[in-house]
């Protein structure tokens, strides 16, 4: 399964409720899309509309707050239904445990997850240090091998700090 989006809070009286959309294919949150909730319930997409930086959806059978009160929670797509990725784009689960290296191959850490952003994806790799966010960009990131589980990053100075 791939996360397709996180609910948040209901929005008016109505059933509709805030949704941070993570999948990038437009047909996502379309009226008649099916996504599974974490807990295993489907959910069918009755209406959607953009909201700020956010969705608005309304999902069958959540008629009023309090339905929607209870769809709280990660939104998820089977991976046979994702779309066909294009050359440099990979789903968040295959970065996340790679190892993050520096080009003379000194180790920074381990990716730990993908942050969304407006602008860029950012990685969120595990330091001895602590977490540190890096752009998924091509000026910093060099080279990915998955199958490998290795990312080379050359990062501007003080990223790392």
């Amino acid at each position: 399964m791939l996360l397709a989006g996180e609910i948040g809070k209901p929005h008016g009286l109505g059933g509709e409720v805030y949704v941070v959309r993570i999948s990038d294919d437009p047909r996502r949150f379309e009226p008649g899309a099916r996504l599974v909730h974490a807990d295993g319930r489907e959910l069918v997409v009755e209406s959607s509309r953009a909201h700020r930086d956010r969705l608005l959806v309304k999902f069958r059978g959540s008629d009023d707050r309090s339905a929607a009160e209870g769809l709280r929670g990660a939104l998820l797509v089977p991976a046979e239904g994702a779309r066909t990725l294009e050359e440099g784009e990979y789903w968040p689960h295959e970065l996340t445990g790679c190892i993050v290296v520096l080009g003379d191959g000194a180790v920074v850490g381990n990716v730990g997850s993908i942050e969304p952003s407006p602008a860029h994806d950012l990685l969120r790799v595990e330091t001895r240090a602590g977490d540190r966010l890096v752009p998924i960009v091509k000026e910093i990131v060099k080279e990915v091998d998955v199958e490998g589980r290795r990312i080379i990053i050359d990062p501007p100075e003080g990223l790392l700090d």
